[in-house]
């Protein structure tokens, strides 16, 4: 019986995802980049320890969410350069005078060269955090904030372009 029950709710899954057009945003991705890209980061002068970890997750979720491969600049059809635009903080709580709450506005910038031709996109994340007395624990805190709102900025550029991918496929 749960031998049928799974292989019924599997054809079910099926059917409903073939009916309504759903499509993987590693398949619309496609129809933007090509297989081969080219990432490059910008260092920024007061945080340069950001950089390679920008182009480390930029790497994997160009081979994870749309089986892309990073190359060479000479062998890449699609170019991906960032550069990270700095950080903002802004306290949200006090406690006793002291700050225990922040929100980090992050922001990146985005150049790429695709099928499309050439396009900009500047992108904010948030991230709200907690923070502690100690100064060398709100630090690490600090830097924990900045590279979660990088990885909610690369998150966000990639869903911004599948949706570019779903309109072109749209169009066509």
């Amino acid at each position: 019986m749960n031998r049928v029950l799974k292989s019924w709710i599997a054809i079910s899954a099926v059917l409903i995802f073939s009916a309504c057009g759903y499509k993987p945003s590693s398949h619309v991705i496609k129809n933007v980049f090509s297989d081969t890209v080219y990432v490059e980061v910008i260092v920024d002068r007061a945080e340069p320890e950001n950089a390679p970890y920008v182009k480390d997750e930029m790497n994997r979720l160009i081979y994870t969410r749309f089986k892309g491969r990073v190359v060479s600049k000479e062998e890449a059809q699609s170019k991906i350069r960032i550069s990270y635009a700095g950080s903002t903080f802004t306290p949200l709580a006090y406690e006793d005078g002291y700050v225990t709450r922040y929100r980090a506005n992050i922001r990146v910038k985005f150049d790429m060269v695709n099928k499309q031709g050439r396009e900009q996109k500047l992108i904010t994340s948030v991230v709200e955090s907690d923070i502690q007395a100690s100064s060398l624990t709100s630090s690490a805190l600090r830097t924990e904030a900045i590279r979660e709102g990088l990885e909610k900025a690369l998150d966000e550029f990639l869903a911004y372009v599948s949706a570019k991918g779903m309109l072109k496929e749209d169009h066509q």
